[in-house]
């Protein structure tokens, strides 16, 4: 499988474990904010990440059997790899619990990996109400997929989150519409939008605007209370 990126251990990315977190390349959104835009990239002169041998990453968590207590694949958007399902099968053979990290846009390819149960967790973002999917994402979104995503997570008995972050241009009514869609669910988190590094030809002036104040999101949380067992806010002093 592809690996554009190893963080070796992380204590944010997977709730309660200390986590390696690997990051894979390409993604089928174009969402402004995102942190890791530089793997959007799939021009060979243009790249600038290096690409990391799968054996090599194999190497490392086998050396940290009994240290680490999970793995985090992240990316861009992991679901787009053919051979992601045998990369986690290996990673499972050293009985790591495994967390995908998604935007849930490859449904077929999320339903495989639950019904083949090779997930421990899975974090999907909802990048927004659906009325404003596409002008978030930067793409043309099949709105059908993410909603089956959700489907598919939320009956999958497995652990599980959705979260937002909300960028400046998020209203309380968007949060509102993004509860419906997912009512009843476990657990939403709400987090902060933070302004990326420079990355370049990928800068988007979009990014030098004001995050929303702490009042913003106690309102948003009782706002989405109604429609989710546990809501968390990441990234906020409150």
């Amino acid at each position: 499988m592809l690996i554009a990126g190893l963080q070796k251990n992380s204590l944010v990315d997977y709730r309660g474990k200390v986590a390696a977190v690997v990051f894979t390349p390409y993604c089928n959104f174009n969402c402004y904010y995102c942190h890791n835009r530089i793997l959007l990239e799939t021009n060979p002169d243009k790249v600038r990440y290096n690409l990391i041998d799968e054996a090599e990453v194999m190497a490392f968590l086998k050396k940290r059997v009994g240290l680490l207590q999970g793995v985090v694949i992240t990316g861009g958007e992991p679901t787009l790899h053919e051979d992601l399902p045998n990369f986690i099968k290996e990673v499972r053979k050293l009985k790591f619990p495994v967390k995908l990290d998604t935007n849930g846009g490859r449904p077929e390819v999320l339903g495989k990996l639950i019904g083949e149960r090779l997930l421990d967790s899975i974090a999907m973002d909802i990048k927004a109400p659906f009325r404003r999917y596409n002008e978030m994402c930067g793409v043309e979104v099949n709105h059908e997929n993410i909603k089956k995503s959700i489907e598919l997570i939320m009956d999958s008995g497995i652990d599980y989150e959705f979260r937002t972050t909300a960028t400046p241009e998020f209203t309380l009514e968007d949060f509102h519409d993004i509860a419906r869609i997912i009512d009843g669910c476990r657990l939403y988190v709400l987090q902060q939008f933070r302004k990326p590094e420079n990355h370049g030809e990928f800068a988007d002036i979009r990014n030098a605007r004001k995050p929303h104040p702490k009042m913003f999101f106690e309102k948003a949380r009782d706002i989405c209370s109604p429609h989710a067992k546990e809501i968390i806010i990441r990234g906020v002093n409150l």
